[in-house]
């Protein structure tokens, strides 16, 4: 059956899921989000292939037990550091902290997330969700980059969604000052600026041995959204969970996309759990891109400019 573009991600997720047994003994590898769902997975299972686990978390309890569950399986020691992804400033710090304990990372898998039903304003006057989804990744991508480079082969890999088809990024208007919040496409417009940088990256990192490419997890079992009310809590445990499956799809998709060999020199592409997949339309307005490019340069006071 032929599905239209706007369609393709019912063809991508309806295909088998690909596998990976490569061994990633010595590699560094770099996970946000990493105490729960997705993250924790991934962790997990990367850990179990031997690799050096290190996270940017919010909890320092949680992050105190994942270190103990991987000292557990792998007998190595992960390394958290400590963030709240709302505060770019403690962001920046982790990942400058990162940058100054690893001579090199092998893999960067930037997975925290976060879904409001309200709008909401950090210290420094960002939207919430836009700024923990895309600003923060996008900030850790770019103090990263320098040592990725150095270590390359290695791979960037953005945890995105389906959600970004929902949209709502509007340059002239990213705090939602201009418009009633809308918490779908105030997700969507995290998302959809996340899948446009990613395409000007793959483009900047031509020649560098860098890959990056972007993912959607499935439909599984997470803890985005729990920050929202009781209200919303409540319909998410028992409407939306019960049809959710389980997070180690996930893991073991990124698995595939971090380890196999088969993903070497793969960049620049949208993936549906290991099945690359032709994101929305809006997504691949590379003029837009450019565009929102340059002001998540400024709003993170960065400059990416890879030496190749």
């Amino acid at each position: 059956m032929k599905y239209p573009e706007e369609l393709d991600f019912l063809r991508a997720g309806r295909l088998p899921q690909k596998y990976s047994s490569e061994p990633m003994n010595g590699k560094v590898c770099v996970i946000t989000g990493a105490t729960s769902g997705v993250g924790y997975e991934t962790a997990i299972r990367l850990a179990k292939a031997g690799a050096t686990i290190v996270t940017i978390v919010r909890s320092k309890d949680k992050a105190a037990k994942l270190k103990e569950e991987i000292r557990a399986i792998s007998g190595k020691e992960a390394h958290c550091f400590i963030a709240d992804f709302t505060d770019l400033e403690q962001v920046r710090n982790a990942a400058e902290a990162i940058v100054a304990a690893y001579q090199n990372i092998d893999v960067l898998i930037n997975n925290a997330g976060l879904h409001m039903t309200t709008r909401q304003l950090t210290t420094e006057g960002h939207e919430v969700v836009f700024c923990v989804n895309h600003l923060a990744s996008f900030l850790i991508t770019a103090i990263l980059l320098p040592t990725m480079i150095r270590s390359a082969p290695s791979r960037i890999i953005q945890v995105n969604s389906e959600g970004h088809r929902f949209n709502g990024l509007r340059l002239n208007d990213l705090t939602w000052d201009k418009r009633r919040y809308k918490g779908l496409q105030g997700y969507g417009a995290s998302k959809t600026a996340q899948l446009m940088t990613v395409w000007e990256l793959h483009d900047l990192l031509q020649g560098t041995g860098v890959t990056i490419n972007a993912m959607h997890p499935g439909a599984v079992k997470s803890a985005i959204g729990t920050n929202n009310g009781l209200l919303y809590n409540l319909y998410s445990r028992y409407i939306i969970q019960p049809m959710l499956k389980s997070p180690v799809i996930s893991g073991e998709a990124l698995y595939y996309l971090a380890s196999s060999p088969n993903m070497n020199g793969i960049s620049g592409k949208f993936f549906n759990l290991t099945n690359e997949e032709i994101s929305a339309k809006h997504a691949r307005d590379r003029e837009m891109g450019k565009k929102i490019f340059e002001i998540s340069q400024e709003l993170t006071h960065t400059k990416i400019d890879p030496i190749r």
